[in-house]
Formats: structure tokens, sequence, C-alpha cells
């Protein structure tokens, strides 16, 4: 039986340390994997299908202890503790994530669903899994599934008709696979989600990290409040991405102006500052969307994109966000505007999106609303956060940027200098004035650029004079 192990004895635990290093650790999982040293894996058959590669959990426990010189319970504990995180998976057994020093079946995990991949659990990719899954149970989802797709529908009912387009797209592609390749990823499609939305009342090794290892024998916990949920995982890894970006946790460099009276930190986070600061260049790689919500950010990503000749997908992303907080008379025409650019046969800056969001988004533009392009733009968004975003981030033009971007010094000012700042304060800017002028400068723009009436100017100067 493996005996619980707690973090008060991690000294007398080698493979714990292992699981600490995350490279030594995928080390190990693709030296077990190797034809001749690794686990050696057969095939085997599951109901009437034959899967390649299938090892035993006895086999993987006995090459541990063999390689890492370690005693059968430790082997046992790390074992099972390489199912917990999904480096590997059990075929049979799916919900008990543990490692039996017997014959049961298992198989490695691809790298593309190791954790360390930091490939985020998003509500919507688990939405789009149950759809899909539903599609191919005929509605028999198990209870906790069940339970939450219905919360899902629930919470993203705004967007399940693009869910379900998703789920079923995927379910077609699915069924051009041969069948063990199709079983083969099934089972590890579902092995990730059970890692990352474990049923209801059972340990998940994401929630309490390689360094706090419970006893793998219990299948419930007594007591809701030891239960952590999966957005609990979520809000910690948002702290600790974004805890040196925030003014409570973090000083305002070079300054806090609320506290000194000193405006430097407005000027060098204008809107639209020709060098950023170095701060704000790192905060643009979190995400696609924080890249986007800043508009300096939302330029250098123009600059990429119009090097690689592929900015028809963010000047669409740009035009939904303009119809959806645009005026309601404006809507109509901005609507067919935006059709007749991106989406019509033969379109200037035509976008290539799936059939079904195309046939979605004709059938709503009869009728036009502010949401009528979401499903068109949460596709056209997903391309480029699971693509372009990437390329960007590693292409020059980042890089460049990096290099540019400022660190400012902390401002030490005494108490004299601090009196000195409130009485020479100025009053600021308010918002709504500096996006007047930023459309005013636009309109400009966009009239200088475009052709000359010759006409109608000739007409001018006749009345004039």
């Amino acid at each position: 039986v493996t005996p619980t192990i707690y973090s008060d004895h991690e000294e007398h635990f080698k493979p714990l340390n292992l699981l600490k290093n995350r490279k030594s650790l995928e080390a190990m999982v693709v030296e077990m994997q190797d034809p001749k040293a690794g686990v050696k894996g057969t095939e085997q058959k599951l109901n009437v299908t034959t899967i390649p590669h299938v090892i035993a959990g006895k086999d993987i426990i006995a090459w541990i202890i063999t390689k890492m010189k370690v005693t059968q319970e430790e082997a046992e504990a790390f074992a099972t503790m390489l199912v917990a995180y999904g480096y590997v998976y059990p075929l049979q057994n799916h919900k008990k994530l543990v490692m039996c020093n017997d014959s049961s079946l298992y198989r490695f995990q691809t790298p593309y669903f190791w954790p360390t991949q930091k490939w985020f659990a998003e509500d919507s990719d688990y939405a789009i899994y149950l759809a899909k899954r539903n599609i191919r149970k005929k509605g028999m989802l198990e209870a906790y599934e069940q339970a939450h797709y219905n919360h899902l529908n629930e919470w993203l009912n705004h967007k399940w008709d693009f869910i379900v387009m998703q789920a079923t797209e995927q379910y077609k592609a699915g069924k051009d696979r041969q069948k063990p390749d199709r079983v083969v990823f099934d089972c590890q499609e579902r092995a990730y989600w059970i890692v990352n939305r474990p049923p209801r009342r059972t340990h998940s090794a994401l929630d309490c990290g390689p360094e706090r290892l419970l006893n793998p024998n219990e299948e419930q916990v007594t007591g809701e409040s030891l239960h952590l949920l999966p957005e609990s995982l979520m809000l910690v890894k948002y702290i600790t991405t974004y805890k040196n970006h925030d003014p409570f946790l973090a000083p305002c460099l070079p300054s806090n102006p609320w506290q000194t009276d000193h405006d430097a930190y407005w000027t060098l986070n204008m809107r639209r500052v020709e060098v950023p600061t170095k701060m704000r260049v790192e905060r643009w790689s979190f995400s696609l969307f924080e890249l986007l919500t800043d508009l300096r950010g939302r330029d250098d990503f123009k600059i990429f994109l119009k090097k690689e000749f592929s900015g028809e997908n963010l000047a669409f992303w740009e035009a939904a966000e303009e119809l959806k907080w645009g005026t309601a008379s404006s809507m109509s025409a901005k609507a067919e505007t935006i059709f007749k650019t991106f989406l019509a046969p033969g379109a200037p800056r035509w976008i290539n999106i799936d059939g079904r969001t195309m046939g979605l988004t004709v059938k709503g533009l009869d009728h036009p609303h502010r949401y009528v392009l979401e499903a068109a733009q949460t596709h056209v968004f997903m391309l480029m956060k699971k693509d372009t975003f990437f390329r960007y981030l590693k292409s020059p033009t980042y890089k460049d940027i990096q290099k540019k971007a400022l660190n400012p010094e902390a401002h030490n000012f005494s108490p004299a200098q601090l009196e000195q700042n409130a009485q020479n304060r100025s009053p600021g800017i308010d918002p709504v004035v500096l996006w007047q002028q930023e459309e005013e400068e636009k309109a400009k723009a966009a009239a200088a650029s475009a052709p000359v009436d010759v006409k109608a100017m000739m007409s001018k100067i006749d009345r004039k004079k």
C-alpha cells in the first residue's frame, strides 16, 4: 500500500526533488519512452480496438526502482504523481489517477497535453470538449460532466452557437481518423480534462502542488473546504503573473503621482506614447487580450502583421469592436461596410473563417445588432491567439521594442520638493478630451488620405469669389 507522504519528509523522498525540476522530470518521462532503454510497450485490445504502445503499471514501477535506485514505496508514489500531473494516463479507470502496481494498462500522454506546456485550460475549450463528447455519447454524459456542461451552457450562453459549431467540426474531423488513432486521441483528451477539471470531491495534483503529496488511495475528501476548485488555481496563477504590475503590491515608477503630485508616470504611460516602459511591454506578453487592450501594443502588433502581410484578421477584430461600441444610428451601415470589406466574396481584405461561422454571420446580418459579428470575431481572435501572437513574441519587432523600452528610476523627493510639487500641480487632461483629440486626429488623417474631388473644390472657390 502506498503510504501518505508529507512535505515534512521531503529530504528523505528522492523523486520529490525531481518533480520540482520540470526539465529533469520531462527528461525522465522521455527516457521512459525510449524504445531501447525505456519501459517496454505492447499492443493491447481495448474493447475491440487494438491500441499501440500500452504499458503495465508494474513495469513502470519496476523501471523507476531500477533507474532511480529507490524503494518500492517511493517508486509507487513517484509513478502516481506522474499520473496525477498528466504525464501518464490510465486506459481503463480514468477517474482514479493512481499508478497501480499490477497489470493495469497505461499510456504516455502526448507532450502537447503536458502541464508544463502552459496551455491554459479555459472554460470555452472545456465547453467545446464537453459539447463534442455530448454529441459522441448522444447526451449520455457522466454526472459531473453533465453538471459542468449545464453550468457552462448558462455561463457562455452568448457564444454557445460558436461552441457547438466548433465541437461539431472537431467531431467530424475525428471521424476521418482511423479508429485506433481516434480512440487514442479521445483517451488523451479525456485524461487532460480529468487532470484539469476533476470530478468534485477528488484530489487534484494541480490544486496543491508537488510539495504536498496526498494519499492516492483515498477516493474522497471529507469536508467541502478541502476541495479546491480549478478557479483557485487560476487565481493563484493570475496573482503570480500580475503581482509586479499591481500598484497596491508594487511601486509605480518613477513615482506614484497621487502621492508625489509629479506627472511623469502619466506621461510615460500615455495611450500612444512613442517609447513605452519595460513593464508595459512585459504585460503585452501575458496574453493577446492584454496586447490588444493596450493601444500602443496594438500599434506594435500591427507593424508586425504588416511585415507578414497578414493584417486582415486584426483589422476585422477592430472593426467588430467598433461595431460593438459605436452609435446605434450607424450600426447597420457599419455592419454592411464590414461585410463588404472582410467577408463578401472577392472582398478587398477577405478573412478566412469556416463555413458554419460564415453562415451564422451572414444570417445575422439580415437584422444587424451590436454582437452580430461575435462568432466570427471570436474565431479570428482564437486564430491570432494560437498562431500569430506567439510568432509576434518571438519576432524582431517585439524584441526591438523590448530593447528600446524605458526603465525609469524611482524618484526620491524630499519633503520640500513634495510640497513644491503640490503647489505646482496642474489640472490633468480629462480622458474624454484625450479621446476627442484622438478622434479628430483620425478624421484629419482620413481626410488627408481620401481622394480630392476637384469639381467640389472648384465650386467652393467660385462661391467664395
